[in-house]
């Protein structure tokens, strides 16, 4: 019986057609039947075979105006109805046009009456026989595929329209179950004949009791914190979870099926995002030349994004990768604005170039994101390490006093305290150079350029992030490399670490490390066991993890704060500054262009002594560099 239906699939539109026309005879002929209270010989003297002719040539051409016979059948939904009720109307006024004007030869081919009455049976006949259609579809696909049920986390408006979506889509097999709802008012009542239930309480009898293989987080007030405690709680279930985008993101207003997509881990980590203060960022950058280095990295790229939305008058594109500089300048043309784009293909390191850039457009806001970050490459690089993150950040600064720009802002990370490898070390001193610098300008002339640092810590997504890394070996079958079962990081989105350095820039006043309040650190292992999971994979069985020891440089546990720091508050309570020690600027001018000297040179054990002097905290951890620390402890 299934491969008849099945067979039906296939059936050609003109077999749909005559199918819809046989029922209009039998819709005219009950027309008739009805009239004439089922009096067999009236159809005959009535001239039934003239008024089921004449109905059912006005049908058929109404069929071929209105396209109803087009539909999928096993797909019919509300539209095919109010399809079918626009071809029987004009079918009927075709029927009674042509009745009325044989009417003014006195000749009836069809009672009026019976053309009302084969009207509504048109309708319901039509509609009917589709669903009947439609429900043995669904019938025989049913027994043969097992049914999806799910559960909805979110009673309200949100909660009633993916309902809805769900149940239209005729494509799967899936049939929502149960509401579940925290709020204690809507527990135990119904929402179109689906219960609430209690999530805290309910959830695991719910998944026993109606076989239920997903949960579809569709609510809009739900905490960072709550959406983790449901996914563990249906994870530990081996229940499936998706959730639906905010409102603004739906197309063109509506929800489809294919935008409720599955919880990734980037929804889960860190914390609740960090709303900034998006007015004195406008006044910022608003009809501001603006030059941002390192623009076609993740960081940068994603800066660039959103300075394009505060309308400046120029925006100067620099980097020194060729092709990630041509994808943002494509994406930054496509935007309409006023502002002139100019793309720079550039070494900071190269103090001539910078020079040039510099005395063309004299940048008025300055966002320094060009960088070297790799932990293990930067040790087995140093020297590179230093020329570009301490001798860059230095040409760009020293040229931005020079021509006067108006804010410096050095994007920093939290690897710069108390850091343990090159990379993390030389991100300190580019700060401690900027800061003395800033300080020396304070002290010497009220004309200064304002030196800001923003400090944060990984980027969720960034370009070699462990994120993306977990992905392509969770795709491949893995297995997922963690360094270390203790390792714990902290976590942020790429979009909320540039309104950060965006609204540092805009509040700052000069010689401030910005820091935000990053909540909690997150173990990597447990965030390989969440992914693994969420891919629908099972830990020991279809993936395993494996520890493969700390990596050169790395330390278990990234720090915000050096420990003879402490912070003060802004006007944001998620955003702090770090008081840090002063340095004398001709002092630390003295020790970086000496330390950039030896890089040059190429004498790397040389130079890590002298980054050792500028940054005492500096202690190398897995690394060929903690000899120079034996021996400092010797003496």
């Amino acid at each position: 019986m299934y491969k008849i239906v099945q067979s039906l699939r296939i059936l050609p539109r003109w077999i749909i057609l005559l199918i819809d026309l046989v029922i209009l005879f039998f819709a005219v002929l009950f027309g008739y039947l009805l009239r004439f209270d089922f009096d067999l010989n009236r159809l005959i003297y009535e001239n039934f075979w003239h008024g089921a002719l004449l109905f059912m040539f006005s049908g058929a051409l109404s069929i071929f105006i209105t396209k109803s016979y087009a539909g999928i059948i096993r797909f019919t939904t509300i539209q095919d109805g109010l399809r079918i009720v626009y071809m029987a109307t004009m079918a009927t006024m075709i029927t009674l046009i042509v009745n009325l004007i044989y009417l003014n030869f006195d000749i009836s081919i069809i009672p009026r009456s019976v053309i009302i009455i084969s009207f509504f049976n048109t309708v319901i006949f039509l509609f009917s026989y589709r669903l009947v259609v439609k429900y043995i579809f669904s019938y025989f696909t049913n027994s043969i595929h097992k049914r999806l049920n799910i559960v909805i986390f979110g009673a309200g408006q949100f909660g009633q329209i993916t309902k809805q979506v769900v149940d239209q889509d005729t494509s799967s097999n899936s049939k929502v179950v149960a509401f579940l709802d925290d709020d204690p008012r809507k527990i135990g009542k119904a929402i179109n004949g689906v219960k609430i239930y209690n999530p805290r309480k309910d959830l695991a009898q719910l998944v026993l009791k109606l076989d239920v293989h997903e949960l579809i987080i569709a609510s809009s007030e739900i905490s960072l914190e709550r959406t983790n405690e449901i996914v563990d709680r249906c994870l530990k279930l081996d229940v499936k979870v998706r959730s639906v985008p905010q409102p603004d993101k739906w197309v063109k207003g509506e929800l489809s099926v294919g935008q409720i997509k599955e919880v990734k881990i980037e929804d889960l980590l860190g914390r609740d995002s960090v709303e900034l203060d998006n007015v004195h960022v406008r006044e910022q950058l608003k009809e501001r030349r603006v030059l941002v280095t390192g623009a076609g990295g993740s960081i940068g790229s994603e800066i660039v994004r959103q300075v394009i939305r505060h309308d400046p008058a120029t925006l100067i594109l620099l980097d020194q990768g060729e092709t990630p500089l041509y994808e943002i300048e494509r994406e930054v043309r496509a935007y309409k604005g006023n502002m002139d784009i100019y793309v720079v293909i550039g070494d900071v390191r190269n103090k001539n170039r910078m020079e040039t850039v510099f005395d063309r457009f004299r940048p008025q806001v300055v966002y320094h994101a060009a960088a070297y970050k790799h932990v293990p490459m930067m040790e087995n690089n140093a020297t590179e390490a230093v020329l570009c993150n301490v001798s860059g950040t230095k040409c760009l600064a020293d040229l931005a006093v020079k021509y006067h720009a108006e804010k410096f802002v050095m994007i920093s990370t939290d690897k710069a305290v108390n850091p343990t490898n090159i990379m993390g070390a030389s991100k300190r001193i580019a700060e401690i150079y900027v800061q003395s610098l800033s300080t020396f300008l304070l002290k010497e002339s009220n004309k200064r350029t304002a030196f800001i640092t923003t400090r944060f810590g990984n980027v969720l997504g960034s370009n070699g992030s462990v994120i993306p890394l977990f992905k392509r070996q969770i795709a491949k079958g893995g297995p997922v490399t963690v360094t270390h079962p203790e390792m714990t990081r902290y976590f942020m989105t790429i979009p909320e670490a540039c309104q950060l350095s965006l609204e540092a820039g805009a509040m700052g006043e000069g010689n401030e490390i910005f820091i935000i309040d990053m909540g909690k650190s997150i173990k990597i292992v447990d965030l390989a066991r969440k992914m693994i999971q969420l891919s629908g994979k099972e830990l020991g069985k279809d993936i395993e993890i494996v520890f493969t020891g700390l990596r050169n440089g790395e330390k278990l546990y990234e720090e915000l704060l050096n420990n003879k720091e402490n912070t003060i508050p802004t006007h944001h309570p998620k955003i702090l500054i770090a008081k840090i020690r002063e340095e004398d600027y001709q002092e630390v001018k003295f020790k970086v262009d000496e330390l950039i000297r030896i890089a040059r040179g190429g004498d790397e054990l040389e130079m890590v002594k002298r980054m050792k002097l500028i940054v005492p905290e500096f202690i190398s951890n897995q690394s060929k560099y903690e000899e120079l620390d034996k021996k400092v402890i010797d003496l």
